[in-house]
């Protein structure tokens, strides 16, 4: 079968998703340009700030599509075939994502663009607000500890003779300088911009073909920066902590607008790849794994066992709903939209194509990362690291674009592009943990925002150095099951505020339920496989027992969450506050 073949499939599917459930949904709003938005009445020039959908569409994006819609659908098809990962992505991204992304944005808009914890505050209490920030920052903590790891696999490499060229190559070391000189590069765009007030076509002009010059660099300097795996952990959070304590017109926006054309270039590299490049699927449909669904006791048995590898690689149901989160569903959007995009909202109709439309194409991208695995043979892709496979596969798809003459120029930049992404997503994670702390501790001086972004990043520092070194897998999988339970907490408090205003709300409802039943089973499967491991291995700190004890939190303050939802629709009072 082609690839191009099932990338079109996925192109029609998403358009027609967005054509028509995406204008449903928008009636179930009801949607008014004439109702005034908060970044009109509180326009101050610097957080509210009305902007064109287009221009916000770009940033809104680029903010949501970071590593977790790379990663997630290598991992699973892997384990369990392409053709269960293809269908929960068009079908997961229609139905669930893009409502949940949608609803999180246009709940903020009618809140004051408050955020969906505000939102839980002003609807379930003060208490459930409280629950709702640590399971947030808890969440956050995951999603910081699986991109570092993952990330610092792309960075370490070997020199190694490339087939069909007379040199040696370390792709390693080329990315890890090229991921460097365009941190660099963010920095020199963020001082140009505040203090020389370039326009942003020169800056385009100027810093988009250098920030492809940095790839070039990296493959010339790949020997530079040749480290261990712990090197870059620690590298990588002391950047986290750096960048989430500087302004954000010093780093974090320059950064963002490089990053955004990065994506906009993988994108555009994958899209043609797919399509012209003659590739045809290599992989199966369904994996034996797979099958397991069709008998849950052997694999409960593993389970008992402890045996974690078994448990996310032979149970389809649930773990192929939370190893793709990102990419089909993300309750880290929901952060996104109340955090700073509905702030720039200028009219209620933008959050259509910026909520429901962003991410849809998400999805694509996603599409993009599993024809990566999609063209390999199962002995191509086995053992290897999901964001090799990427960085490969979109060096190939480079490939048909400039020859095999630019292979060390393409292997780098695929992998620089991964890297990328996870930079946009790290970094955001920390600013937010770091607020969230801080807010939830009380500590709003410069000193408790500098130990709350110390604890934010030196938690998954302390975990990274002590645990399984390949432990990645299993804490992607808790990852992706923290940030699917997110986005059923979000749903749930959308649901309440629609459900209290006498407004229809199932579109919400059932999504919510079907997210939420398969986070918890996972939560459950993981915590009792991982207490289970530790107590055969007898290691008390591992990747297995931390999972189980942060997954037993995460369910307990699931539960309270929802505790308090039910009783906020049993007792609640008559609004007077407008839909």
């Amino acid at each position: 079968m082609s690839i191009a073949l099932v990338a079109v499939v996925a192109v029609v599917v998403l358009a027609l998703g967005y054509l028509l459930y995406g204008s449903w949904i928008a009636r179930q709003y009801a949607l008014d340009d004439q109702r005034t938005t908060p970044a009109v009445i509180k326009n101050d020039g610097v957080d509210f700030v009305p902007e064109k959908p287009f221009s916000l569409l770009s940033q809104h994006f680029s903010a949501i599509a970071a590593a977790g819609p790379i990663a997630g659908p290598i991992l699973a098809c892997a384990a369990f075939g392409w053709l269960p990962c293809l269908l929960w992505i068009i079908i997961g991204v229609v139905l669930i994502g893009a409502v949940h992304d949608f609803s999180a944005l246009v709940a903020s808009i009618r809140h004051g663009a408050h955020s969906i914890a505000e939102i839980a505050r002003q609807h379930l209490g003060k208490r459930a607000y409280v629950a709702m920030v640590a399971f947030i920052w808890l969440a956050l903590l995951y999603v910081i500890v699986a991109f570092t790891q993952i990330t610092a696999d792309t960075f370490v490499g070997k020199a190694e003779e490339l087939t069909g060229l007379d040199v040696t190559f370390n792709k390693g070391g080329a990315v890890a300088m090229a991921s460097t000189l365009y941190l660099a590069l963010a920095l020199v765009v963020g001082l140009l911009q505040r203090y020389f007030r370039l326009p942003l076509w020169l800056v385009t002009l100027i810093f988009v073909p250098a920030t492809l010059g940095c790839v070039w660099a990296g493959t010339k300097l790949d020997w530079v920066l040749n480290q261990p795996a712990q090197f870059w952990f620690a590298a990588i959070l002391v950047y986290c902590f750096i960048a989430s304590m500087l302004p954000m017109w010093l780093l974090q926006q320059p950064r963002g607008f490089l990053g955004g054309w990065v994506l906009y270039l993988a994108i555009a590299v994958g899209v043609i790849g797919v399509l012209f490049g003659g590739f045809s699927v290599k992989q199966p449909a369904l994996t034996d794994a797979a099958s397991a669904i069709l008998n849950p006791l052997t694999s409960f048995e593993k389970v008992l066992e402890g045996n974690t590898g078994a448990t996310v690689g032979t149970m389809l149901f649930p773990f192929l709903f939370v190893t793709i989160a990102c990419g089909a569903c993300s309750g880290f959007h929901g952060l996104i939209c109340g955090g700073t995009t509905s702030r720039q909202i200028a009219k209620e109709s933008h959050c259509k194509p910026i909520g429901f439309g962003a991410m849809l194409l998400e999805g694509f991208v996603a599409v993009i990362a599993l024809a990566t695995i999609m063209k390999l043979a199962p002995e191509e892709s086995k053992g290897l690291p999901a964001a090799r496979i990427y960085g490969d596969g979109l060096a190939d798809f480079f490939g048909v674009i400039a020859g095999k003459e630019a292979i060390l120029f393409a292997a780098t930049f695929g992998a620089m592009a991964f890297s990328t992404f996870v930079f946009d997503t790290l970094d955001v994670s920390t600013r937010l943990g770091r607020y969230l702390l801080s807010e939830l501790l009380g500590i709003k001086s410069w000193l408790g925002g500098t130990i709350a972004a110390g604890v934010t990043a030196g938690v998954p520092l302390a975990v990274l150095l002590t645990s399984d070194p390949n432990g990645y897998r299993l804490y992607w999988t808790l990852f992706g099951t923290a940030n699917q339970l997110l986005a059923a907490i979000t749903l749930l408090g959308v649901a309440v505020w629609l459900y209290n205003h006498g407004k229809r709300c199932w579109f919400v409802v059932l999504p919510m339920l079907f997210v939420g039943t398969t986070t918890v089973t996972a939560l459950v499967l993981q915590i009792i496989s991982g207490f289970a491991a530790a107590a055969r291995t007898g290691q008390v700190f591992s990747a297995p027992s931390i999972n189980a004890l942060v997954g037993l939190l995460l369910l307990s303050l699931a539960a309270y969450l929802v505790l308090c939802a039910v009783r906020s629709v049993r007792n609640a009072p008559p609004l007077t506050q407008e839909f």
